[in-house]
């Protein structure tokens, strides 16, 4: 009992705080591990789903497969969906239930005790018209588009909105069921319809209907469990990683296929080879690789990934960078490949520390341009994509409310990488430490402070007040300086009191300095009217009198 009353205070106590700081209850059933979710663990999803194009509705039911991870509970279990889906009805251990009610969107079940280290499943049969997408992936819900064609095209980008949008889960970042999922799609004979892993059953259905049930084996978040439904055609591929044998398959329009042929194989093979070099072997060879043609611009669904690049190179045919790097290579392909790495593999616990995705899959870009053209052209598109960092709040977001950080996570989260592989100041070691990084949180979630100590111990450096001003301030430091004869004073301003980032500067030659935001100094061989900022570092400079 006692147990029971710390953890309902505990609860209350994350609701309140939550509120205080302009948040609601909502925010926090939403983005926090609550006691109706804490006590117990999804260990496999089994989705099954019918779309209706034409009614733009969907029916079907979604099978939990969870363990009690925690007794002396109050058994109260949360179960997500989102309005206007409705749950028709719900079995537990295959016994129907009867004991449960809705608030919101989510669905409040009490049960009888269960035994800790117990499995069961709770079954969830639904339907209704699902949230549609108001402009996927970025405002997010069920796709329902038609091919230039004409031909029904269906999809779901639900990162942000949550993978309750379309099926009953519990939709929370930290949960990813350890056996995978799988995903049965009843679709039209006339449609192909395209999962997560490996299609493991085909079957006609009556007269005019298809099932294709695709099984992931790994670990999965839900919100990247996604089905692809149109007119596709296959393109069966291969690489040889550094695990072996890797598929790589080309899901696409029918018409699309030569276009496919031509410009996917090209920049998939040497995406993977590049990434493989610097982070270590693709994260999910049992589940292959795939591409799939989506109704929207991309997203990183794991071993399923949403490609609307048009097949152009850059960012819709944009350079992000503005450097002319970014219109060598696809932006898509390398920007979400990445994130089976970094989101896939390695997931954030809280949405708020999503810099860890976005931030490492921007910089991908940099290696991979790189890993192309050289040291330079990727120092190139590296500080080219500064000129679109915002500085509004920062990169780390708000904890337990689903409640992300700046969009500058990307940008500025690959800039705050990039100056630590400037200070690590040895390409081989720090390869060696992406490498570490992906070897060791292997498929799991982590956190950013995590994170800092993991890479505070291998790296040998105190990058702390780095990521403490970068990720948790809109604060760019200035490097002031100022040359009195032959002595060089310098020090850090904007910044917080502990920020001591070492920095490298040419005054006669190319030197590292170790600035603080008190003043110090050396001396130069004669007298100077200025010195330059090494370009990889993200400063200002300011001479001061």
């Amino acid at each position: 009992m006692r147990n029971i009353i710390v953890l309902l205070f505990l609860c209350f106590s994350i609701v309140t705080l939550a509120q205080s700081k302009g948040f609601t209850k909502e925010d926090t059933l939403i983005g926090s591990n609550t006691s109706y979710r804490a006590w117990w663990d999804v260990i496999h999803y089994n989705v099954s789903v019918k779309p209706d194009f034409k009614n733009k509705s969907i029916s079907g039911n979604s099978i939990i497969t969870y363990k009690v991870v925690a007794d002396s509970l109050p058994y109260i279990m949360q179960i997500d969906l989102q309005k206007p889906l409705y749950v028709d009805s719900v079995f537990f251990d295959r016994i129907k239930a009867t004991n449960y009610k809705n608030e919101n969107n989510r669905w409040i079940f009490n049960l009888n005790p269960q035994q800790k280290n117990s499995e069961h499943t709770i079954q969830l049969f639904y339907h209704g018209k699902p949230k549609e997408a108001v402009n996927p992936p970025w405002k997010g819900g069920f796709v329902w588009k038609k091919d230039s064609l004409g031909n029904p095209w269906m999809s779901v980008a639900c990162q942000g909105i949550g993978a309750s949008v379309w099926f009953p889960c519990k939709d929370v970042q930290s949960e990813e069921p350890e056996n995978g999922a799988e995903l049965t799609m009843l679709v039209p004979d006339t449609l192909v319809a395209i999962g997560n892993g490996i299609l493991v059953h085909q079957q006609k259905i009556g007269k005019d209907l298809v099932s294709y049930t695709w099984q992931v084996n790994n670990i999965i978040n839900s919100y990247d469990i996604i089905p692809y439904i149109g007119k596709y055609t296959v393109i069966n591929d291969s690489i040889i990683g550094e695990n072996g044998l890797l598929k790589t398959d080309y899901w696409v329009l029918n018409y699309n296929v030569e276009k496919a042929k031509q410009h996917l194989k090209s920049n998939v093979v040497k995406t993977i080879k590049c990434l493989e070099h610097w982070f270590g072997s693709y994260p999910f060879y049992s589940d292959t690789y795939k591409i799939v043609e989506s109704p929207y611009l991309g997203m990183e669904h794991q071993s399923n990934i949403a490609y609307g690049n048009s097949y152009l190179n850059g960012y819709a045919g944009k350079d992000l960078s503005k450097t002319g790097w970014g219109l060598k290579w696809d932006f898509i392909v390398v920007h979400e490949t990445a994130h089976e790495w970094f989101g896939n593999s390695i997931t954030a616990l809280d949405v708020a520390d999503n810099w860890i995705h976005e931030g490492f899959a921007s910089y991908a870009e940099v290696l991979f341009t790189e890993c192309e053209y050289g040291k330079e052209a990727g120092n190139d598109y590296c500080e080219g994509i500064r000129t679109s960092i915002d500085n509004d709040i920062p990169v780390i977001g708000k904890y337990d409310v689903k409640k992300e950080g700046s969009g500058d996570m990307y940008n500025k989260g690959s800039n705050v990488i990039h100056m630590i592989r400037q200070i690590i100041d040895n390409d081989d070691k720090f390869r060696l430490l992406l490498r570490d990084i992906s070897k060791t949180f292997y498929h799991k979630i982590i956190t950013t402070k995590e994170f800092e100590e993991f890479l505070i111990l291998k790296s040998g450096k105190n990058i702390k007040p780095i990521f403490d001003q970068y990720l948790r301030t809109v604060q760019i430091p200035r490097l002031e300086y100022k040359i009195s004869n032959d002595t060089l004073f310098y020090r850090y301003s904007n910044c917080i009191n502990s920020f001591n980032m070492p920095v490298k500067i040419t005054a006669e030659n190319e030197i590292w300095i170790s600035p603080t935001t008190q003043w110090q100094y050396i001396e130069l061989n004669r007298p100077r009217q200025s010195i330059s900022l090494n370009r990889n570092f993200y400063l200002s400079l300011i001479k001061v009198k």
